[in-house]
């Protein structure tokens, strides 16, 4: 699906200082992003903060990057878990009828087997219609996705990509030679994204093109375009915030820098805790000029 070549933003849940959630900072976000060349939104998934939100409050986020983003671009919805029953049970029962897409993570914690992973999916694949986007970071769910199984998901109904985050660009280059065509290879680790892309990526979905949506949904689109040239220009521009929006904690890392662009608090909810003063001092010095 073309809607999903380019650049997707996983939206951040701006806070006040109270930690309620920051409506009027969240439609901000978007309109921003929407100006300077981001391609799809990822609503609700880890950068969101998902697991600290209310089910209230989960609407809320909805309601307003759907009533923000006024149909412009493709919306995709973090539905995710360590319990398939329950993942299942909430893709039955959530209204995705405004989505383009689901995103949803690998198990974590719970460490499945490969076959476990596989079987996952094939409930997820059972339990909605829309295309899924399957999530592989193993730094955050403690397994790996193996290659081999992300082509036996992909086989799979309605298995549309995989976000790609296991920074194996081993793994990466059998998955791209071994996948079903129709089958997208989506980077989710910002600073791979280069790489990835010349090794037949379609885009990322992106922590820092909150910060640089300019630049690097630029750098995406020309890589897509075969400009490598100025891709990796753009590339080189971008990586140093790419890679130090993780050093103490994400999404702590990219709310400094939206709060230095003026955009949103640089506020986390618990048990996540912002970054130390050093690497705030050095997040707020990597801000580009808007």
């Amino acid at each position: 699906m073309k809607k999903f070549h380019g650049t997707g933003t996983a939206l951040i849940t701006p806070f006040k200082k109270d930690y309620t959630v920051d409506t009027d900072a969240l439609g901000k976000l978007v309109e921003h992003q929407i100006a300077n060349g981001t391609n799809y939104f990822v609503v609700l998934g880890p950068t969101g903060e998902s697991a600290t939100l209310s089910s209230e409050e989960k609407q809320l986020v909805i309601a307003t990057i759907v009533e923000a983003n006024n149909n412009r671009l493709p919306l995709v919805l973090g539905i995710g878990g360590n319990n398939t029953a329950d993942v299942c049970d909430q893709m039955r029962q959530t209204d995705t009828s405004r989505f383009d897409a689901i995103l949803s993570v690998s198990p974590f914690y719970n460490k499945p087997n490969q076959e476990g992973i596989y079987q996952h999916y094939k409930a997820i694949s059972n339990a909605t219609p829309k295309p899924v986007i399957i999530y592989n970071v193993p730094s955050r769910t403690g397994s790996n996705m193996s290659w081999e199984t992300q082509c036996r998901i992909a086989e799979l109904p309605n298995m549309l990509a995989t976000k790609e985050a296991s920074g194996n660009m081993e793994q990466v280059m059998q998955l791209m030679a071994r996948k079903p065509d129709d089958f997208l290879v989506i980077s989710g680790d910002d600073a791979l994204t280069f790489p990835m892309m010349a090794c037949g990526a379609v885009g990322v979905i992106s922590v820092i093109n909150h910060a640089y949506p300019k630049q690097f949904s630029s750098m995406v689109r020309e890589a897509l375009e075969g400009n490598w040239a100025t891709a990796k220009m753009l590339h080189r521009q971008t990586l140093e915030g790419a890679m130090a929006i993780f050093a103490d904690g994400s999404p702590g890392g990219i709310k400094v820098m939206l709060n230095e662009m003026g955009i949103c608090e640089n506020v986390v909810r618990l048990p996540l805790w912002p970054v130390s003063e050093t690497v705030e001092k050095r997040l707020r010095a990597l801000v580009l000029p808007q």
